[in-house]
């Protein structure tokens, strides 16, 4: 493979893939394309132990960047702990909006996810996709963190859930969080209780016919051991 020309990243230098993680740039090259040389990225993701190869023209189109300084970092930490407005109850708006700021890859925009996503999960468990975009935000945003700061992963990872979760803090949201899209969970109840209700009513109502049918029978048989009586 021919060697690339010059290129904004080099070789061994860690950078964001904002929809894969943090990774390091093993090697520039260039490679013949529809009679065109284009230089590539190879590019060693750990945290899926994969290799991708990005087109160099294309890096700033997906979001690759360099890792933040450590000034950035900080600011991106402190975003974690700041009051915010209650994000849309729906949580397909909510996970597209989310979505959108993982594309565009900003150390801020990913510690808005983890924000948002966090504090959204104390009101109402996840559905499946938000826990998984939850889960990969804040695993990019602890990578970069350790790199910009100098600091171990665990170390990062007890400063997030300290600004996430200070001691005796009050929640976050500046208001309540209005939660549409749990009618139809309270329509669902409705109808189960209804439908206990009825069941109720049902096994009332079959335990008084069994008691009447007793009574009656009781009343037969009285009246046949009477009879029996006058014919002796």
């Amino acid at each position: 493979m021919a060697r690339a020309k010059k290129t904004e990243y080099k070789v061994k230098q860690q950078i964001v893939y904002p929809s894969q993680g943090v990774g390091t740039i093993t090697e520039i090259f260039e490679r013949e394309f529809n009679g065109e040389k284009v230089s590539y990225y190879k590019i060693y993701l750990e945290v899926s132990d994969m290799v991708v190869m990005v087109p160099v023209s294309h890096a700033k189109d997906l979001g690759i960047r360099a890792i933040v300084d450590a000034e950035e970092a900080t600011k991106a930490l402190d975003v974690l702990g700041e009051d915010f407005e209650p994000i849309t109850s729906d949580w397909k708006l909510r996970y597209q909006m989310n979505l959108d700021l993982l594309k565009d890859g900003t150390i801020e925009g990913i510690a808005k996810i983890v924000r948002c996503l966090y504090n959204r999960s104390k009101v109402k468990e996840l559905p499946i996709q938000e826990r998984k975009l939850y889960d990969s935000a804040k695993k990019l945003l602890e990578d970069e963190l350790s790199i910009a700061l100098g600091k171990e992963l665990s170390e990062i990872e007890a400063l997030i859930h300290e600004k996430l979760e200070p001691p005796g803090a009050v929640p976050k949201i500046k208001h309540q969080v209005i939660q549409d899209d749990d009618d139809d969970d309270v329509f669902d109840m409705e109808d189960d209780s209804t439908k206990d209700r009825d069941d109720d009513d049902d096994d009332d109502e079959d335990e008084e016919e069994q008691e009447e049918s007793l009574e009656r029978r009781a009343e037969e048989e009285s009246e046949f051991d009477d009879e029996d009586d006058d014919y002796d």
